[in-house]
């Protein structure tokens, strides 16, 4: 990695130590009724835009913009923190051969079953909540690398349709029929939920009466 570069911190609006009473007073003490004379409709947006960015910068507080890498997981708790920190020093202190490998490889494997300890402890807390479901269902979604997405569809046509558009409005279609009685009776012929399936050869498709 190159050491010389400097990392980035992206800052944002912090509404919540917001003064909105100094904003009020910031934009009424504007005098954009003399401002905006005999400007053009692009000039006095600018205008505006200048006084509302003055009035922001003076009354609304930055923090930094907090994202997926600052978070901390739910397993990691303080302790368990404090250990990672210990570990990754006495890693450095390996590389200048301060310690012993025996000593680094203890703490090593030490910090390694505290963390499928506390992992296994999260899981077994969020399957005893049944009522958490909201909590489940995030660190589930959280574990899955691939989005299972729709598989193709065929509209009534018998065309089989691959994009997102399409799909939409196969359903779409599918579901508005539901309403206006146009609906085709589901007639089962041995192909399983798929059409098109031929033993697994080719990609599933799921016509519009199968949804």
């Amino acid at each position: 990695k190159d050491r010389g570069q400097v990392k980035s911190i992206v800052r944002t609006l912090n509404f919540r130590k917001a003064n909105f009473q100094l904003f009020k007073e910031l934009i009424n003490k504007t005098p954009l009724g003399m401002a905006l004379r005999d400007k053009g409709a692009e000039q006095s947006w600018q205008i505006f835009k200048d006084a509302f960015h003055r009035a922001q910068e003076l009354s609304i507080p930055r923090c930094k913009k907090s994202g997926k890498e600052g978070k901390r997981p739910a397993w990691l708790s303080h302790d368990l923190l404090v250990e990672l920190k210990g570990k990754k020093r006495m890693h450095r202190q390996w590389k200048k051969v301060l310690v012993s490998r025996e000593d680094y490889r203890d703490t090593a494997r030490f910090c390694k079953d505290e963390i499928r300890k506390a992992k296994t402890w999260l899981e077994l807390n969020l399957a005893r909540d049944t009522k958490n479901n909201k909590g489940f269902y995030r660190y589930v979604n959280q574990k899955r690398k691939v989005k299972e997405s729709i598989p193709p569809l065929m509209s009534k046509s018998c065309k089989v349709v691959t994009t997102d558009r399409e799909k939409a409005e196969v359903v779409n279609n599918f579901f508005a029929s539901v309403f206006t009685g146009s609906l085709a009776p589901h007639t089962s012929q041995g192909n399983g939920p798929f059409d098109g399936d031929h033993g697994g050869k080719g990609p599933p498709t799921l016509s519009e009466d199968q949804v």
